[in-house]
């Protein structure tokens, strides 16, 4: 691996998902570099029981990747990140997800786009991958697709997450530039962390080209996984426009929304499975939003980190 002024170190935080942590690893070593950066990847298990221990060890005697194994025992995807960001060495920090895999240029790609744009931190697309047997209305339905934006795209909060990213290391220099362990079990500490680091002042941007896939797994082939997480992300989204500043403009479209969605329900089911589930999970988010917008969040755990 060429070594150069600029390094990326790449966070993994994982829970017993050796298999796919060992793909990720295997594909991250395949990451072309055009000479202009090397990378490592820092992996923190978030399993008390440290079952990626034995797949990062097996994958460091035949990789030439470095790889650091670090333990959160706590279940909390913040804690999980924050371990990651502190034990990170490089002049850039990534994070992807322990069900994803790279693009061969991703890195490049990402560090191509904040040339041009110098922002502090740059966001991809991650699109699914359907794994074999995976049921036709989920993959007809979209639910699993992302929003994209042209590359060089200046972000909102509420369309950032952690899943395909690159952040400039002085991001962190403050120590309270961290991941809120509050919405670590609930989910959401990675939009409120964008949306904290937004208020200071700090830019971040879009890279259309700097891929990453996702795996659609068999426990994400279930009508009840979209709905708890329709219900969990538009409730959580509606608490926080509530405290950020009531907002008229997204109560009135929260409100026409569930009733469009729950009315045309009963002929989306007509229209075909997929179409009905769709209209389901968008009614249920928009039901959610109102209800947490009003002080009434209904908790569901994250399940899928």
């Amino acid at each position: 691996m060429t070594q150069s002024p600029l390094h990326i170190t790449v966070c993994i935080c994982t829970f017993k998902r050796r298999e796919l942590l060992q793909r990720l690893l295997i594909k991250l070593e395949l990451q072309r570099t055009g000479d202009e950066f090397s990378y490592s990847a820092v992996v923190v298990d978030n399993d008390a029981n440290r079952s990626a221990q034995e797949t990062v060890a097996l994958f460091k005697t035949s990789h030439s990747l470095p790889v650091v194994y670090l333990a959160e025992p706590e279940q909390n995807i913040a804690l999980a990140r924050n371990k990651a960001v502190e034990n990170a060495s490089g002049n850039f920090i990534a994070f992807i997800d322990d069900d994803e895999f790279p693009d061969d240029e991703w890195l490049l790609q990402m560090l191509k786009t904040w040339r041009t744009s110098q922002a502090d931190g740059v966001l991809g697309p991650v699109r699914p991958h359907f794994e074999e047997g995976c049921p036709w209305w989920v993959v007809k339905s979209g639910l699993c697709e992302r929003k994209t934006h042209p590359t060089g795209t200046v972000m909102r909060s509420a369309d950032t997450r952690t899943g395909n990213v690159l952040f400039k290391r002085e991001l962190f220099a403050d120590p309270a530039h961290r991941f809120d362990p509050a919405f670590g079990r609930s989910g959401g500490s990675d939009v409120r962390f964008f949306e904290y680091m937004m208020q200071k002042g700090h830019i971040f941007v879009w890279s259309n080209e700097a891929v990453v896939y996702e795996t659609v797994l068999p426990d994400r082939w279930t009508v009840s996984f979209y709905l708890r997480r329709a219900v969990r992300k538009g409730g959580l989204s509606g608490s926080w426009i509530r405290k950020s500043g009531f907002s008229g403009r997204h109560l009135t479209f929260a409100l026409a929304a569930a009733c469009v969605y729950t009315t045309v329900l009963p002929f989306a089911v007509l229209a075909g499975k997929h179409n009905g589930v769709k209209c389901l999970v968008k009614s249920a988010y928009h039901l959610a939003w109102l209800s947490g917008f009003f002080g009434h969040v209904h908790i569901v755990l994250r399940d899928d980190h």
